[in-house]
């Protein structure tokens, strides 16, 4: 099977990521892909590249740049592609209008940013909603990244005869915890080994909340914090940090090196997520609108209590499959009250601590494996396309009726499978 995969722009971000991971794997499932990158071809596009994947830059100037529509259909036409699938918004809108007129019928879309208020960090308005919707109906199938995704977009008005659930995945042996990375990125920080050490991983975008995560650790004196990150809110935060006395303990790492399999990066340069992970004592999201919550899970993987303000990923399962995951609420005064809280009791538990502590990989890491996604997504591809499962074994749910995102995990699987 042959798909194009058509997406916005590949600079480093989740669905950027979680694209790469998924072309890795999908040739185990007899998948072929090949990407058109509308935009910005960045780090994520060098990386697909070197896996092995074609990806060609549309060269797209802007949202209203229609003169890359007919770029982009005499590229479906030409590659005799068996189906489309699209990532983000401008590329779902732009894609599919193309692959109705190439003649391409089979059009697979992921939503990966879609929240109550926000489409991938920007105000959502009538006018989106409404172009969405106009071009959701050109195509075949709308996966949600999560159950929570799949609720909003039912909201929205798409059929649920239309939609279909395939979580984001992990590799979960890439963030395992290395005690030598930890010492290794402490070290190239200047952080002492007996810090207490608060991590971030996100867009720098104001939706994200990162001001709430700085103004917590400002509060606690001695506390540390390394955010991994680029965007648009990078320098208010610094200067958020500088102007409360805390420019010494919060890290704002920028754009974090190493793709998906990639080791450390050479000394000098700013850590990987994994890196940032093993260095850190307690992962924490003040994000209080997430689609799926993909750094959460990385940060379970690597054996880290995490606090979230909102975690699809968690929220959607049954208790129990991230004890180690705990919800805070804002409080009314202050968004950043409950979290220096939460953080405060962290890091009294870690000073009493002998050496770092790390808990049990959970069970939501081994749902979230990026293999067994990657096995749904090929089935969700084939019953697009009308065809069997592989073997006549695996099952697909037919969009519209409601199961289980994924089976639960057995108990002999390892975590390190990604």
């Amino acid at each position: 099977m042959r798909v194009l995969h058509v997406i916005t722009g590949l600079d480093v971000g989740g669905a950027e990521e979680q694209l790469r991971l998924l072309l890795r794997r999908l040739p185990a499932h007899s998948v072929r892909g090949e990407v058109v990158a509308l935009t910005a071809p960045g780090s994520v596009a060098e990386g697909i590249r070197a896996d092995g994947t074609p990806v060609t830059h549309l060269g797209m100037a802007g949202n209203r740049d229609l003169a890359a529509l007919p770029r982009l259909v005499r590229l479906m036409r030409s590659g005799g592609y068996d189906l489309v699938h699209t990532h983000l918004y401008r590329a779902c809108v732009y894609g599919r209008i193309a692959a109705r007129l190439a003649g391409v019928r089979t059009v697979v879309a992921t939503e990966h940013s879609l929240g109550d208020r926000a489409l991938e960090g920007r105000p959502l308005t009538a006018g989106v909603r409404a172009l969405y919707l106009a071009t959701e109906r050109l195509g075949t199938t709308t996966v949600a990244v999560s159950a929570t995704v799949e609720q909003r977009l039912r909201r929205w008005g798409v059929p649920a005869s239309r939609l279909c659930t395939v979580p984001n995945g992990i590799d979960a042996a890439r963030f395992r915890f290395d005690p030598a990375a930890r010492a290794a990125v402490r070290s190239g920080l200047r952080l002492a080994p007996d810090a207490f050490v608060v991590a971030g991983v996100g867009r720098l975008v104001a939706g994200k909340r990162f001001d709430t995560l700085v103004d917590a650790v400002a509060a606690l004196p001695g506390v540390h914090l390394l955010l991994a990150g680029d965007g648009p809110e990078l320098p208010a935060l610094r200067a958020r940090a500088a102007a409360l006395g805390a420019g010494d303990r919060v890290r704002l790492l920028g754009e974090c090196a190493g793709g998906p399999g990639a080791g450390q990066p050479p000394r000098g340069t700013a850590p990987d997520v994994p890196g940032v992970l093993a260095a850190a004592d307690v992962f924490a999201s003040p994000s209080p609108e997430e689609s799926f919550g993909l750094a959460a899970v990385e940060a379970l993987a690597a054996g880290l209590p995490v606090l979230y303000a909102a975690c699809p990923a968690i929220e959607d399962l049954p208790p129990g499959q991230a004890p180690g995951a705990h919800r805070f609420a804002a409080s009314p005064g202050s968004p950043a009250d409950a979290l220096r809280g939460a953080l405060a009791r962290h890091a009294a538990d870690t000073g009493r601590a002998v050496g770092p502590a790390r808990l049990p990989v959970p069970p939501v890491v081994l749902r979230y494996d990026i293999a067994r996604c990657a096995e749904r997504l090929a089935q969700v591809y084939r019953a697009a396309l009308g065809t069997p499962p592989d073997g006549g074994t695996a099952r697909v749910r037919a969009p519209g009726t409601v199961s289980p995102v994924l089976p639960s995990p057995s108990p002999d699987r390892s975590p390190t499978t990604r």
